[in-house]
Order: structure tokens, then sequence, then C-alpha cells
């Protein structure tokens, strides 16, 4: 029953990921798609729910060799067609087994999903030059629906979607599956309050795989402890599965997380700490940001000497909390660990209520006058303000603090009196810029005299609809 439960949310937002593959499937021609984004994030559930009551199949591949996955080609091919002489092809091409089921479709609406597509490239680096081939000469032909699935960006992006691709020029679309924005995990919990839902997504984040496996009546704090810090739960060590399914050298990529969520931020530091040459470092660092995992953020006015972070709320949380107590975990001392961490726990809810106001503002979630186009961070000399908005063209500048906190007015209004003295620090079209400043915090004590004074005054009550 909780399947079925978990699957039923999963769709709840996802109206525009289906809407995309019906308007595709409606229009009377073949259909090369990539469907793509990071594990757990829901793809397969998507494609799944998309074949429901069509003439289709779905093939999930392996790892395991291009023989068995060949195999498993013909054994949906034959399920699909009912043709028995699939089974006994003596063929290993995939090409040649679309020949065959091109020749048994006669000219039907056919689906073929091909899930983990990322992994028939790792085994057989031609297989992109092969389906290029079925493609030209047989499959657009047709009235074929072929979608290729993959959880690794990096090897989509470049062996699938790039113009050095043999693929290029012939997918008819491509959707990249993000995780759920904070508006669309209120609505998986609309009986939470705001302040709930904001401290959701610091702890598990957008994706779906890992915030519905929260008992809904418990408090997030209640979650952690046994969703999080109980051994045997799916999330207790859920980010070392997935660095070991992800990449070739986990042990790295584990090292570098550890490092960055102890407050080793920049390429020296992280050099120095992990012992990782600094261009092999530049490497791994790269194929993380690609990943989603870990951002780069450079201040407001500069083109080097910015900072890492892990950008994955949950990844960030349990590299935070979770890995640097795994001793005592492992031998269930549960409740002295989350005694530990809770005292740290406020603090990592204000700074990640600080990301997602820039995740929210980068989307246009929140309405804030005037218009801006860029979205930063400024720091300078031990000085620093949470978000900088800027309009290039109009060269209007917005000054906004992020308090996870409930403030009187006068509080509100010394924040901003504080940021009005930071922002001269700011050299940004100095001499001829148009300036606003604000705070953005948990709760604000009379915000609309302060809004009336012309400043922006927001908090998470204003932020149930985003």
């Amino acid at each position: 029953m909780m399947i079925i439960i978990i699957m039923i949310q999963q769709f709840m937002n996802r109206e525009r990921e289906l809407s995309f593959l019906e308007r595709k499937y409606e229009e009377r021609k073949p259909h090369l798609l990539v469907i793509y984004g990071r594990r757990r994030v829901g793809k397969t559930e998507i494609i799944k729910k998309f074949i429901e009551g069509r003439k289709g199949v779905y093939v999930l591949c392996t790892r395991d060799s291009l023989k068995e996955n060949i195999s498993e080609f013909k054994k949906k091919f034959y399920e699909a067609t009912g043709r028995e002489y699939f089974l006994k092809l003596d063929t290993e091409s995939l090409g040649d087994l679309f020949k065959f089921l091109v020749e048994e479709l006669k000219g039907g609406k056919f689906i073929v999903a091909v899930d983990e597509f990322p992994y028939l490239i790792e085994l057989e680096k031609g297989i992109t030059s092969v389906l290029q081939k079925a493609w030209d000469e047989t499959l657009s032909k047709t009235n074929i629906f072929l979608i290729l699935c993959g959880s690794s960006i990096g090897m989509m992006e470049t062996e699938v979607l790039s113009y050095k691709s043999p693929l290029y020029g012939r997918r008819t679309g491509q959707w990249k599956v993000t995780p759920f924005t904070v508006r669309e995990i209120r609505r998986a919990f609309p009986d939470k309050s705001a302040e709930e839902i904001v401290k959701i997504w610091a702890v598990f984040g957008g994706t779906p795989y890992y915030f519905l496996q929260m008992k809904k009546e418990a408090s997030v704090e209640e979650n952690i402890k046994r969703k999080i810090l109980t051994k045997g739960e799916v999330l207790y060590n859920e980010p070392l599965i997935l660095l070991r399914e992800e990449f070739r050298e986990p042990r790295i990529y584990t090292l570098i997380l550890k490092y960055l969520s102890l407050g080793y931020v920049t390429q020296g530091k992280l050099q120095s700490a992990t012992g990782i040459e600094k261009g092999n470092l530049s490497k791994y660092l790269e194929t993380l940001k690609e990943t989603g995992l870990i951002e780069y953020i450079l201040p407001l006015g500069k083109r080097k000497r910015g900072i890492y972070r892990v950008s994955d709320p949950f990844f960030n949380f349990w590299f935070r909390f979770v890995y640097p107590n795994l001793s005592d975990l492992e031998l269930g001392l549960t409740e002295q660990v989350y005694l530990k961490i809770s005292r740290e726990l406020n603090a990592y809810y204000g700074e990640m209520f600080e990301h997602l106001i820039i995740e929210a503002l980068k989307q246009k979630q929140i309405k804030i006058k005037p218009s801006y186009k860029q979205v930063h961070k400024w720091w300078h000399k031990g000085e620093e303000i949470n978000i900088v908005l800027t309009n290039d063209e109009t060269h209007e500048i917005t000054f906004i603090e992020t308090k996870w906190k409930k403030l009187s007015m006068k509080e509100a209004l010394k924040t901003i009196s504080n940021l009005e003295r930071k922002s001269t620090k700011v050299n940004w079209f100095k001499q001829e810029r148009k300036e606003e400043y604000g705070v953005i915090a948990k709760e604000i004590m009379n915000k609309e005299t302060i809004q009336g004074k012309g400043y922006i005054a927001i908090d998470t009550r204003d932020m149930v609809s985003f």
C-alpha cells in the first residue's frame, strides 16, 4: 500500500513532464526523445506512467554485458509482439532488432523506452552510431516513439545531446527532469506550515525519493531521527550507495564531499585537505557540478576566487551530520547523535533558507520589484550580503538579507540599515544605479509598515504559494 501512495504523490507534480510527452505522442511523426536527470528524481516513474495503456515496451539497461542487454530487448520485443522468433534471433545488433520490430509493427504507433541508456554506452562506445544508423535507415520512416533515458547527466549531454554525438540532429525533443520546488513539496504536504516546508526542503531537498520517505504526521526533526539517523532505513547510507552507482571512483568523490561539508570550500583548501593533484581535482569538481551535487559561486563583480558548496540539500545534510557520526550510528546511538547535531540544526536551517530564497528568486517564484535578471551573492574582506539582484540594462540593484528568525520591526529596520552600509562597498555601476533594500525572514512583525517605508519585507507566510 505504501508503494501505491508514493507513486500517486510523485505524479501529483509531474504534469509538465507528462504533458510534454503527451503532446509529442499526438504528433503524427516518429520521435526520438531524450529524458535525463539525476538519480531518484522520478524519471522512470514518469516514463512508466506515460506508457500505461499504450502499445510499447520499457527496457531497463544494466552494466552486466552487452549480450545480456540485447537479450532483454529480445525478450521485451517478444512480449510486445507475441513473436517467439525474437528470442531465437542470432544477432547481437540493436539495429537488427529494431528492423525486425518495425516489420512486425506494420506502421502502428509504438513506444520503446530505453532507461539508463548510458550503461549501454559504457559497454559499447559505438552504440550511439548503431542507433543513428537504425534511425536514419529505418526508424525515421516509421511511427516509432523512441525514448532514451539516463541518470548520468554528463554522459547524456556529451554522448547523446552534444553536436559531437552521432545522434545529434536526430532527436525531436529533450527534457531534463529536475527536483521538485518548494511549491511542489507543499502540494505533497498540504497540512504542514510554511516553516516546516522550508525545513523539509533543507533536509530532504526536492528529490521525491527522499522526502516521500517521511512519516507525514511526524515533525522534520523526528523524521531525521527515524529515517536518516537510524541504521537500516533507506536514507541511512543513501549518498554512499548513489556515489558507488554513479562514479567509478566513489572514494574520491566521498572524500571531496566530506571536506566540502567541513568548510574547505575553495579549490586550494580542498587540494590541501584531500591531497588530490590540482588538475585531477578540477576534473572531479566539474563532474560533481554536472551531476548537480555541488555548485561554484562567484561573488558579484569577480571572475575568480569563488567557493564550492554542496548544492543538493539532502547530500549537504548527510555529509554535514551523518557521515561524521557513522561509527556511533552503527552502534545504534541514534538519540545521542541526534542530541549532538540538534544544537546545530537551527543554524543549518538558516544557511539553507538563504539558498532556498536564492533558488526561488532564480525561478521567479518570489515577486520582487524592480525587475531583475541576475541573482548573486557578494562578499569582501569579512563583509557579506546574502543576495544581490541586478539588472545590467537598467542598472537597478536590490540588496537582500535573509534571517531564519522572527524579527521585530525594529530588528528588521536595523538589518536593512546595516545592509545599506554594506552596499556602499559594492562596486557595481556605483554612480548611476538605482538601489532597493529588503529583508526576507522566517517571520517579520509589522512588515506592512516596513513595506510602506519603501523596503522589501517578506517572510515564510508569504511563501505558502511558492
